[in-house]
């Protein structure tokens, strides 16, 4: 018996022995055989090598480009490997809230095992980090960071076939000296509890007996530098913490505390509704924020700020203060930098990727999120082939019909004809066409490549980037998940548009982004939100659309659950002040 324990554990590590050896053993008449099973059609089967069949496909980062396509891939026939240095899922809308105790860190984050461990795809996590990508060779280099870590240099090399870059990006500092060194970032989970941690030890300094009001109205002086929605929802966030909470624990010092908000450009919240922009302004004014809007930071001492006016005369400025918080756009991360040199990318700010969200250049590497921006095709640049391909009888003109047969095509290649078309109130290209010759137009009258050239040479002026959202991530991570559900059956049935540079279609549709709407808190139990169809609201009912959209965007009941609780608390008993 231990005999046979011992072949049966070498069979168990080496199953190739099973398929090279039929072991006989005569015992009491009987006959012991090991052999492989067989399928019903008499084809020998092996896991092991269903599994190497498998095409593999890396992922770096668990944001919410990263986690959208995990969630949302659906094909067993991938062996995944998902890397990243967190080993949960933020949801970072709520990060302004963590800051200031209005919701728990633990409450908006999830696991990445939890979230993969029911699906039927074949999901491995590593906790590391990658600081080197091997386009040539398809390998990525890895370190893990693990605290306590004995072997602190410990790295390890990953091969794919496929790789999904989905790392986002970092706080950009614009190389201003300082900022860096002195300056709360607010992109992490880790950022939002080093701020909470601050806000707390800020009022316990100002506290002290030993302290003149002069310096303790320099410690409860907390500046905040951007006006985009983080900054601004931060800005509101803690305004309310401050006057809600934090003066009835710390009486004395209520009169010396003070909030600045800096914009470089004339006015906060740029990218929405100049409705929501002036009811912000006017909110700020009221509630007593100090809003300086065409002020640029030129340098950040750790106890001085100093700013330069954009108009003016460009007087530069310093004030004191007791905590910073940078909010004023991203950067690209080291790992991404240096691959972009590897394939030529070397003066641009983002992976620039094609419409598929393949990285030009590079066939089954994918990039998606903040990391990445598309960098979409002009119709002027291929015009001609647009209109050989369209010309399909060879005579060097287009006719309404012709050109009407391929607008579909060219509407989904390239999406600003479409928009152009909607922006100028043209339903057809007929009418296209009657803008541009300036005369009746009919199906029987043919256009020179010229004439179609002046149809469309305005086109591309309705050609803009998608913003850094994680609106736009998560729906690029569950297109790409689509397609990749989809990769065999797109490969002998393509849907996508015709190849106007080649022959046949494109296997898949391009990524189109569907814009659902923005909210910007602003404090008080008010939001502002720009729906679609230029629908704006303010007030109060739009701080309930907020808490019941975001309670349904997060990622587990679990989250959802905790979240609610944490609202809950906080309506009844008010923000944790502890600073833990």
């Amino acid at each position: 018996m231990t005999l046979l324990r011992r072949f049966c554990r070498i069979f168990r590590v080496n199953p190739w022995l099973v398929r090279m050896l039929i072991l006989f053993t005569v015992s009491g008449g009987g006959l012991l055989a090991f052999s492989e099973a067989k399928s019903e059609n008499g084809m020998t089967f092996d896991s092991s090598d269903a599994d190497s069949k498998k095409k593999k496909v890396v992922v770096l980062g668990t944001g919410w480009a990263g986690i959208s396509f995990l969630k949302n891939l659906k094909n067993p026939s991938y062996d995944v490997q998902v890397i990243s240095p967190r080993n949960y899922f933020a949801f970072t809308p709520l990060l302004p809230s963590v800051t200031c105790g209005t919701v728990e860190p633990r409450s908006i984050v999830e696991p990445v095992r939890n979230i993969v461990r029911k699906k039927n795809v074949n999901v491995h996590y590593w906790e590391a980090e990658c600081f080197k990508i091997d386009p040539e060779n398809k390998k990525v280099y890895c370190q893990c960071n693990i605290a306590g870590n004995l072997n602190e240099k410990e790295e390890f090399v990953v091969d794919y076939d496929y790789l999904v870059i989905a790392i986002g990006a970092r706080a950009n500092t614009f190389n201003i000296p300082g900022v860096a060194e002195n300056c709360h970032f607010l992109k992490e989970l880790e950022d939002a509890q080093k701020i909470r941690r601050t806000v707390i030890d800020c009022f316990e300094r100002a506290s002290l007996p030993n302290l003149s009001d002069d310096e303790r109205k320099s410690i409860l002086h907390f500046v905040v530098v951007g006006g985009g929605p983080t900054g601004v929802e931060f800005a509101a966030e803690l305004h309310d913490y401050v006057n809600e909470d934090l003066v009835r624990l710390y009486p004395k010092v209520k009169e010396a505390v003070k909030i600045t908000l800096l914009e470089a450009t004339d006015h906060i919240l740029n990218m929405f509704d100049k409705r929501i922009t002036a009811f912000a302004e006017e909110k700020f004014q009221r509630d007593g924020i100090d809003l300086k809007t065409g002020a640029m930071v030129v340098k950040v001492s750790d106890k001085e700020i100093s700013t330069k006016e954009v108009k003016n005369g460009g007087g530069i400025a310093t004030m004191p203060y007791g905590m910073v918080v940078w909010s004023t756009g991203i950067g690209t991360r080291p790992v991404i930098m240096d691959f972009m040199k590897q394939i030529g990318q070397g003066n641009r700010r983002a992976l620039a990727t094609d419409e598929w969200l393949r990285v030009e250049g590079c066939d089954s590497i994918y990039a998606l999120g903040d990391c990445a921006t598309i960098n979409q095709r002009r119709v002027m640049e291929d015009i001609w082939a647009i209109f050989r391909k369209a010309d399909k009888d060879n005579s060097g003109t287009l006719t309404i019909k012709e050109f009407q047969e391929v607008l579909d095509d060219i509407c989904e290649r390239y999406p600003q004809v479409a928009l152009y078309l909607k922006n100028k109130r043209m339903r057809t290209l007929v009418d296209l066409l009657k803008d541009s010759k300036g005369d009746a137009v009919k199906e029987s009258v043919e256009v020179s490549l010229e004439e179609f050239k002046s149809a469309l040479s305005q086109v591309d002026s309705q050609m803009k980037n998608l913003p850094a959202t994680a609106q736009v991530a998560a729906q690029q991570g569950s297109y790409l998940a689509d397609c990749f559900n989809r990769m065999e059956e797109c490969e002998r049935n393509p849907e996508g548009p015709l190849r106007f540079r080649g022959e046949g279609r494109h296997r898949f549709r391009p990524f189109r982004y569907k814009h659902l709407g923005q909210f910007a808190p602003l404090g008080g139990e008010q939001t502002a939100a720009q729906l679609p169809g230029d629908w704006v609201s303010i007030g109060h009912s739009t701080q309930w659309l907020w808490y019941s959209v975001y309670a349904s965007k997060l990622v587990s009941w679990r989250t959802r659950a905790l979240v609610i609780s944490d609202w809950t608390r906080r309506f009844i008993f008010g923000r944790d002040s502890s600073g833990i």
